[in-house]
């Protein structure tokens, strides 16, 4: 079974870069656009890995990471936030409500790629 990673973020160019990496590597993909969306699309795709912006509509980055934590059916999921806000501050926010990554932008695609299938190996 192929391993699922969810892509959530706004913005057009890095959805369609990360869902071409992503499918590139074997993955199969599914994209939400909004943080309302990416929490539809948990239940609807379960993927096994959501790559989650920070800067988001709806929802931001972070309530949706602390809405996946709070439901038990989702304890496996990892959680890869990106944002272009690295201060120390978020990256600990990001931890702190449950994120396994934060990568800033704008960030090596091939180190997140790498970064990615050694998470999903971890299983």
């Amino acid at each position: 079974m192929r391993r699922r990673i969810l892509i959530v973020d706004d913005e057009p160019n890095i959805v369609l870069s990360l869902e071409f990496l992503m499918q590139q590597s074997g993955y199969e993909v599914a994209v939400a656009r909004d943080g309302a969306e990416a929490l539809e699309r948990m239940h609807s795709f379960q993927p096994d890995l959501v790559l989650l912006d920070v800067m988001m509509p709806v929802l931001n980055g972070f309530e949706v990471c602390q809405k996946i934590r709070e439901n038990s059916a989702w304890t496996a999921v990892k959680i890869v936030m990106l944002s272009a806000k690295g201060r120390e501050s978020e990256v600990s926010k990001g931890l702190a409500l449950g994120a396994d990554a934060y990568v800033t932008k704008p960030f090596s695609t091939k180190e997140l790629v790498q970064r990615v299938a050694g998470m999903m190996a971890e299983d």
